[in-house]
């Protein structure tokens, strides 16, 4: 083969790969662009631990000042739920279970320096399924922990998500307003 055909058909490869890449929805993530009052944080997560190491790596990826103390130039970012839970799916027929659910659950607000509203108080549920081998239960305790790291990973991205979308549409993260009655 000659040089240039085999120059030719490398990057004939390439470009097909970026093609079908590019073709199938798959993104590079990148920082999220928040909402202008939130370039310095103040972050309250209730239980700490995990999510908040990840939430704060996130936000300061995302060029954002994460404060350890509430200050009057700071927003106000509060996760007042963080927990998790296993429920038993299925169970077989001698009584032993066979899959189980990891839940997660996280409430959280979010609220500018001056005290105005960015996300109200909203509610977050994920679940990740797995089988249950009753003759491997240590394997069962490491799947539960890397299934819980998956949804703390997914849980930060979902607060960075609705985060951006809050300055991207600010109507729709305060909380609906009652109409005026007239009498």
């Amino acid at each position: 083969m000659s040089p240039n055909l085999l120059r030719s058909l490398r990057v004939a490869a390439l470009v097909s790969v970026v093609a079908l890449v590019s073709a199938c929805g798959f993104h590079l993530r990148h920082s999220a662009a928040l909402p202008p009052g939130m370039k310095k944080i103040h972050l309250t997560v209730s239980g700490g631990g995990r999510l908040e190491r990840e939430l704060t790596r996130a936000l300061e990826n995302s060029d954002v000042t994460v404060v350890d103390k509430p200050a009057t130039d700071a927003a106000e970012l509060a996760i007042t739920s963080n927990t998790f839970r296993t429920d038993s799916l299925t169970v077989s027929g001698t009584a032993r279970v066979t899959e189980y659910a990891v839940r997660y659950h996280v409430d959280f607000n979010a609220k500018a320096s001056d005290g105005t509203v960015i996300i109200a108080p909203q509610s977050v549920d994920m679940s990740r399924e797995f089988s249950y081998d009753a003759t491997n239960t240590i394997g069962t305790a490491s799947q539960t922990e890397e299934l819980q790291r998956s949804l703390i990973g997914d849980m930060v991205q979902a607060i960075l998500f609705r985060l951006q979308a809050a300055g991207a549409h600010p109507a729709l993260a305060a909380p609906a307003q009652a109409p005026a009655s007239s009498n």
